[in-house]
């Protein structure tokens, strides 16, 4: 399942599926039912909300655990800092998962 997290843009055609808000998206990898391929971020998810950054933080938590394969990702956020953050979580992720999976 290809994920696009956003909470204004409409689906894009290359993805299955639309999540708004970040808790949404956090429930079904905490869950673990649903196989995702692919996370395209948005950082931004409205007022008072978690972020696209709470979600890369929750994967890269599951890293660490060894519960969570690493998922191919984009971030199509306007927010330059968010994206930056994102990115780095993201790629703790990738390098605790190869680290977990070595051991």
């Amino acid at each position: 399942m290809r994920i696009f997290l956003d909470d204004v843009r409409d689906l894009p055609d290359n993805y299955d599926v639309l999540i708004r808000r970040a808790e949404d998206l956090i429930a079904i990898l905490r869950d673990g039912n649903i196989y995702i391929r692919c996370i395209s971020f948005d950082h931004d998810l409205g007022e008072n909300r978690k972020t696209g950054y709470d979600v890369a933080v929750f994967i890269e938590k599951m890293a660490a655990e060894g519960r969570q394969i690493p998922i191919e990702y984009d971030i199509h956020s306007a927010n330059p800092v968010g994206k930056e953050k994102i990115h780095a979580a993201m790629q703790a992720a990738y390098r605790i998962a190869n680290a977990v999976q070595n051991n």
